[in-house]
């Protein structure tokens, strides 16, 4: 059970929310591929630190973090949920986040403002693709983990092949600190490799009384083999165990926690578990590795951001320093209405106080402060440095903005936002939808910066956008069923894209007389491409003064207004950069607007000049098909235009990694149940744009004319 400190702060108040030190709060994230058993994970975990009575199923819909109707429906998580729980004296703070790629904003969101988390394997799958993709972002916020090998009970579990996995795919360190006792049907428990025991689970208590055993003699000489290759791997990732070692010196279970510890926060590597999260087996050992080998607050490097003299600031995690926060997600509760989920990284913040929003220059009131439990509320008084919490009451704030103290402003790093590759066009059955559409669209929006709206200018139509047919699916279902608009909805569209291919230079003359004053705008632009995810570039060469300063913003703006439609087909064109290296104007016509239309009118033609080309979005394929079906899998792929990588094989089975266009993968699922008999599963998540050919370019043109003529159903 807990231990609660009051701490009397320096200004004389005592704290009664800060139960627990600073180096005794954990805030964590679970992260894996969909189906890898996050959700069940933390639902032992609540059971087990009391949190919760009752054990909740993902398949039954009755889990606790999965709380949304269309999460207990699919048996899948589709929202981040976070929660709460004491053990070994430490606060908990987790946050489930999806698996799904569909979903991977949220993971984004939450890896950004978290100290550790929880790589959860499944062990016959091992490292799958999602799995590399949440790695890789856990890599990019430098965040510490441990890894936990779950589903050792499953047919096919491989707990060595996980292993070798990790350092093959994710270029991990991977350092085993248990062992399975037993396999698959015969999974009882794990061998822990630092007190050198077994420990054995009663199934009778659910798994919440185990026993520590000595360890099998079949499987001592395996343990102490093990046992050594940690000790070994410590030694060269830790100087003073080093000493120890060399010296033949007792090296105790403190020394190789500490040693652990040490590394796990150094990034030199990845202490991992194993275990059988729904046949409730090692979850008690990893919450005490979450308390041994990942951060607290303070034991992170110091959040750095931008002061209004643009330089760089530290703010550290202290109670008594300049109070700092992260908004990380929005949402809209329909009884308490906007609900902004903050990481505090630095000072307090009390109920009812006032707080500057450095990213738009605005103060805010703080209505109420609550701590959350997946979709429960504790509504608190005070927030302190390390606490994640929900706030009531902030009208103009939205995901990755920074929250701070008006006398010591700061900017946070924001979030990534992945770019949208799905669309479809969705409009109301009646004049009363049309205004309930609009609003509920822009706070599902608000809620979710990944997901994006904007109305077609030929057509006039609404088109959302998301990162897959599930994505707007579930968009679609919360529409009607939570937000009760009724409404037509057309076909899925893909987010294609325009570039060019080659450098060319144009000129552009807006001449407008009317009776009064006219209009002068007239620039020389060169464009030309850029690699791969580098975006758009304007760069400004013009000399002499031949087009005054006050007018280049204006020729930027066409710029981005002629690149948002594109040449080619009305996509937005992505990758290019563009010159303004000439021009004149007027010294009594010349206006902002004759200078928009001019950069606009000059892209148009210089974009035209260098070959433009139509983009589409590829995906990362990896299908997992008993192996009798792998030719027709195959045949099937290679007809949706797909590009075969390799193929793996694993227990029976072989796994397929592809790379095809977005555009072919409509319906997949439904064709792949039909090609194995239900026996194939598959996952996809982004790669890349690639050009497309001619023929299915002009396919492309066709179809959209037909989509634009016709009406969208329902």
């Amino acid at each position: 059970m807990a231990i609660f400190w009051p701490i009397l702060d320096k200004r004389g108040l005592t704290n009664l929310s800060r139960f627990i030190p600073l180096n005794r709060i954990r805030n964590i994230g679970m992260m894996a591929h969909i189906d890898a058993g996050k959700t069940t994970t933390t639902e032992r975990i609540l059971y087990y630190t009391g949190t919760s009575y009752k054990m909740g199923e993902v398949d039954e819909g009755t889990a606790i973090m999965d709380w949304m109707e269309q999460e207990q429906e699919r048996g899948i998580t589709i929202t981040s949920a976070a929660t709460t729980c004491f053990w070994n004296g430490c606060q908990i703070n987790i946050i489930d986040t999806p698996g799904h790629v569909d979903f991977t904003i949220e993971v984004e969101r939450s890896l950004r403002v978290l100290d550790g988390a929880i790589a959860i394997f499944c062990a016959v799958g091992g490292v799958e693709p999602q799995s590399e993709t949440v790695w890789r972002q856990a890599d990019r916020y430098k965040i510490p983990r441990i890894a936990f090998i779950n589903k050792m009970d499953r047919i096919g579990a491989n707990f060595n092949r996980c292993i070798k996995m990790m350092v093959e795919r994710l270029g991990a360190n991977p350092i085993p600190v248990q062992i399975p006792l037993g396999n698959e049907d015969k999974f009882r428990g794990v061998i822990d490799l630092i007190g050198m025991k077994a420990i054995v689970y009663d199934e009778s208590t659910l798994g919440a009384k185990f026993r520590e055993e000595d360890i099998p003699h079949d499987l001592y000489d395996k343990a102490l083999e093990y046992r050594s290759h940690l000790v070994e791997a410590l030694a060269e990732l830790d100087d003073s165990l080093m000493e120890k070692y060399i010296g033949d010196a007792n090296i105790d279970e403190q020394d190789i926690i500490g040693a652990l510890r040490n590394a796990t926060l150094g990034h030199r590597c990845v202490p991992v578990l194993c275990g059988s999260a729904f046949r409730n087996k090692g979850i008690q050992p990893l919450l005490d590795a979450v308390v041994d080998f990942l951060p607290s607050p303070i034991d992170i490097p110091p959040i750095i951001g931008i002061n209004p003299k643009g330089e760089l600031e530290q703010r550290e995690a202290d109670d008594h320093a300049p109070f700092t926060a992260l908004a990380f997600k929005i949402m809209t509760d329909p009884y308490v209405g906007h609900v902004a989920f903050l990481r505090v990284y630095s000072g307090y913040l009390r109920s009812g106080s006032s707080v500057f929003n450095a990213t738009k220059g605005v103060k805010e009131k703080i209505g109420r402060l609550m701590k959350i439990h997946a979709n429960k509320r504790e509504e608190i008084k005070e927030a302190y440095a390390g606490d994640i919490v929900a706030a009531v009451g902030l009208k103009k704030t939205t995901t990755g903005e920074t929250l701070c103290d008006e006398k010591a402003p700061i900017v946070l790093e924001s979030l990534e936002v992945p770019i949208p590759v799905v669309s479809i066009a969705i409009e109301p059955k009646t004049k009363e939808d049309q205004e309930k559409l609009s609003l509920s669209l822009s706070k599902m929006a608000l809620e979710d910066p990944s997901f994006k709206i904007h109305t077609d200018r030929e057509t006039s139509q609404t088109i959302i956008s998301g990162m897959g047919e599930l994505h707007l699916e579930i968009i679609i279902d919360r529409l009607m069923r939570e937000f009760k608009v009724d409404a037509h909805i057309g076909h899925p569209e893909i987010a294609y894209r325009e570039t060019i291919t080659k450098k060319a230079v144009a000129e552009a003359k807006f001449i407008k007389q009317t009776g009064g004053r006219g209009q002068y705008g007239h620039v020389w632009l060169e464009v030309e491409p850029q690699e791969h995810g580098k975006g758009f570039e304007f760069v400004d060469k013009v000399k002499m003064g031949v087009i005054p300063k006050q007018f280049i913003p204006a020729v930027e703006k066409g710029v981005r207004e002629a690149l948002e439609v594109g040449v080619l087909q009305g996509y937005p064109m992505i990758d290019v950069k563009v010159t303004l290296f000439d021009g004149s104007y007027h010294p009594v016509d010349s206006t902002d607007l004759a200078f928009t239309i001019a950069g606009s009118m000059a892209f148009k033609e210089a974009a035209n000049k260098a070959d433009p080309v139509l983009l589409e979005p590829i995906m990362d394929l990896e299908v997992i098909v008993p192996d009798e079906f792998v030719g027709g899998v195959m045949k099937d792929l290679s007809i949706r235009r797909g590009k075969i990588l390799r193929l793996d094989i694993r227990d029976g089975s072989q796994i397929i990694k592809a790379q095809v266009p977005l555009a072919e993968m409509f319906g997949y699922a439904t064709n792949l149940r039909s090609t194995t008999q239900g026996r194939g599963t598959f996952s996809m998540q982004p790669s890349h744009y690639a050009q497309v050919s001619d023929a299915v370019s002009q396919q492309i043109s066709s179809l959209k004319l037909v989509s634009q003529g016709g009406s969208t159903h329902g």
